[in-house]
């Protein structure tokens, strides 16, 4: 990774459909170096996809909720089980593995109050193995940065 890389990949979170003529205007390389170097980031697992932003407000899911989950067996089968159920829950945008009290910090979007009582007595509490769940409310998001830090 050099200096380019790291300029098209700041480029490419910030205008994920730019073309390659753009990218390269934008980067100072011609258009083929760029086509290769974006192959190759792909190629090499850097670049794993491409997404849009999706505002959650514009489609009615207002609430933001964080979630901590605590398993009555950290063993790698109930880390799995878990997981694999978890995966199927509509409202979980981010699910992350953790270290320290809880096993697992979910982050769901959900429509109201009452879209989020519904999700955690009715799905998140019948998972096998969930022990403990606390919830947080995000009032407001302050930073979502799609750009790299660096």
């Amino acid at each position: 990774m050099d200096q380019f890389d790291w300029a098209i990949l700041r480029h490419l979170r910030q205008h994920g459909r730019a073309s390659y003529v753009e990218l390269a205007q934008a980067v100072h390389l011609s258009e083929t170096s760029c086509q290769r170097r974006v192959k190759a980031l792909e190629e090499s697992g850097v670049i794993s996809g491409y997404a849009a932003l999706i505002d959650e407000r514009a489609l009615g899911l207002s609430l933001s909720v964080f979630v901590t989950v605590t398993l009555s067996s950290q063993a790698e089968a109930a880390l799995d089980a878990f997981e694999r159920a978890i995966r199927e829950v509509k409202e979980v945008a981010e699910c992350h593995l953790m270290t320290g009290g809880a096993d697992y910090l979910l982050r769901l979007a959900v429509r109201d109050v009452d879209d989020l009582e519904r999700v955690h007595s009715k799905v998140l509490t019948r998972i096998p193995g969930v022990e403990r769940i606390s919830s947080s409310l995000a009032m407001r998001t302050v930073v979502r940065r799609p750009a790299l830090p660096t």
